[in-house]
């Protein structure tokens, strides 16, 4: 590959600016990679139509191609640094920004790390690509992308030792250290930290992505592994990483704000684990939200925040305290039935001993799964939550109660009203008889805490039924906002 100029040149033509590095201590120099004028420093691999300089703007549209960085900061070798991109995706684009890499003549890239960018990306034929911008691609996915088509936004990568974190617009959306030994497939098995160059992705003909600046800053190595935190690999990790590596889309829908825990410690603790997550306030009568004001103001305390924001809407009385508008701004919406009116006309709060009712039990549970069926029949929401959840007094005889003809009741009118089911980690509900049913009818599915306490797990029993189910990205929920383009 070819070397543009000298190193001395490169250092006098670039944008010279300094940042402070928390996690280094020290100051960064950033030197242009990209002139403005031309690909000088630049090779191409496969189709070199694929990338253009207009206006400015590196422009990439076309077959698939790779424009890798071969001119002269650090000879092209890169271990830790900061990169700083402006980016701008049009609709339906795919692209990406790799590093640790190396030239190759064809396909894509297998060496190093890719660093999604797809804000509304459909995918070919039945596939759909769910991994959104600022994703570190099938390690630590995103599900939903904070920036828009057709708005440019700052993607910011940096790497210090064995840790990288990803930044879209300012705010860090991926924290991830690399274990001694990651747990990859065969087939990506150089997906991995090492040293190398940069290189753009030029994904498809209809994919097409402007990046008017690529910036980046050397951190000297030595300095930047100096508090490095060895990573602890259980099957519970390993699980995980299989999940992000297979296109699963690992989200936590049901996280509440309780028990002392804040959207800092929700993030952080996202980032940590490697499960994304959607915050859900409770909604309706005697609960934190009662109006659409509550709403709004519980939007804005969300924006560019990196999580979903659902609603949990109490009660059945919900559907007139809230305007269509009000609840369209949550990404999506959840109930239950643990709340409803039995046929004494009796107020039942199932969790409550002293509101629940049983003379019969027989004619209880039928009785509940007509509540079931009229909630997910005649209210608008996209996923049933906490589901076959049973009051204490007759918990134990869980699967005397719930048979099958039960199952299948909820289970129908979940699919004929596209309703996704809840796999619920605190309660460990439904039972896995049930989500084989479900799964065999088409249902689709989500996974869920329902957080007490600022402890959130890693939806332990929800993964164990992926696990024991068969369950694939196929059978998953995902809000139209995490979407796609549809042809």
């Amino acid at each position: 590959m070819k070397r543009f100029g000298c190193f001395i040149l490169v250092m006098s033509l670039s944008v010279f600016f300094t940042v402070v590095n928390s996690n280094a201590h020290m100051s960064l120099d950033f030197f242009d990679l990209f002139n403005g004028k031309s690909l000088d420093g630049w090779t191409v691999s496969e189709n070199p139509g694929s990338f253009i300089v207009r206006d400015g703007m590196l422009v990439c549209q076309g077959p698939r191609a790779h424009l890798f960085y071969d001119g002269d900061v650090e000879g092209a070798e890169f271990q830790s640094f900061e990169l700083v991109a402006e980016v701008m995706a049009t609709p339906g684009a795919n692209s990406g920004i790799y590093f640790h890499t190396q030239f190759q003549e064809k396909g894509w890239p297998t060496k190093g790390y890719e660093v999604q960018i797809n804000n509304t990306h459909r995918g070919d034929g039945e596939y759909r690509e769910l991994k959104k911008t600022g994703s570190l691609y099938s390690v630590r996915n995103l599900y939903k992308s904070i920036v828009k088509d057709n708005e440019w936004f700052t993607l910011r990568i940096k790497v210090i030792g064995k840790t990288i974190e990803i930044s879209v617009n300012d705010v860090m959306v991926v924290n991830y250290t690399e274990p001694e030994k990651p747990s990859r497939s065969k087939v990506k098995t150089d997906r991995r930290l090492t040293s190398g160059t940069f290189a753009i992705q030029c994904h498809d003909p209809d994919s097409k992505v402007y990046f008017k600046s690529i910036k980046v800053a050397p951190i000297p190595h030595k300095a930047s592994v100096e508090n490095y935190n060895p990573v602890i690999i259980d099957d519970r990790y390993k699980q995980i990483q299989q999940l992000h590596e297979g296109n699963f889309p690992l989200v936590d829908f049901h996280v509440h704000l309780k028990g002392g825990l804040t959207i800092e410690q929700a993030i952080t603790n996202s980032q940590k684990v490697g499960i994304n997550y959607g915050i859900a306030p409770n909604c309706g009568v005697g609960f934190p939200i009662t109006d659409d004001a509550g709403i709004d103001q519980f939007i804005k305390s969300m924006k560019d925040k990196p999580v979903f924001v659902g609603m949990q809407a109490e009660g059945r009385e919900w559907v007139n305290m809230f305007s269509k508008e009000a609840i369209a701004k949550f990404d999506y919406v959840f109930s239950d039935s643990l709340t409803f009116t039995d046929d004494q006309g009796r107020r039942t709060r199932l969790w409550m001993k002293d509101e629940v009712w049983i003379t019969d039990k027989q004619a209880f549970m039928d009785m509940y799964v007509r509540s079931i069926e009229s909630v997910i029949s005649n209210e608008p929401i996209d996923i049933f939550v906490n589901p076959t959840f049973l009051p204490e007094r007759i918990a134990e005889e869980y699967d005397e109660l719930w048979t099958e003809e039960r199952m299948m009741k909820v289970i129908n009118a979940a699919v004929k009203h596209n309703v996704a089911i809840e796999i619920n980690a605190r309660f460990k509900i439904p039972s896995a008889k049930f989500i084989k049913l479900a799964k065999k009818a088409g249902c689709k599915f989500s996974l869920g805490t329902n957080n007490m306490t600022p402890d959130l797990g890693r939806l332990e029993y929800s993964l164990d039924m992926v696990k024991e189910c068969s369950l694939t990205w196929t059978d998953m929920f995902l809000p139209k906002s995490a979407g796609w383009i549809e042809k």
